[in-house]
């Protein structure tokens, strides 16, 4: 029964993306390439990648304090 469902568009368009689309495929393809490279980073250098976060979470902590205490 599973072998019915091969049903839809599974080709690829005719024409290439133009104007918003290409756009957004662009971004998107460079954000994977960037997102993929952190990982990699990370994944070699844990002890950097977790003074990282930390320092970054601890500012983000300190920026939060002093605009609630600001009037």
């Amino acid at each position: 029964m599973s072998d019915e469902l091969h049903i839809g568009f599974t080709a690829s368009p005719v024409e290439p993306p133009t104007g918003a689309r290409r756009i957004a495929k662009d971004v998107a393809d460079a954000v994977k390439r960037e997102t993929t490279a952190v990982a990699m980073g990370a994944e070699q250098h844990p002890h950097t990648a977790t003074g990282i976060v930390l320092a970054l979470g601890a500012l983000a902590f300190v920026i939060g304090y002093a605009m609630g205490r600001a009037r």
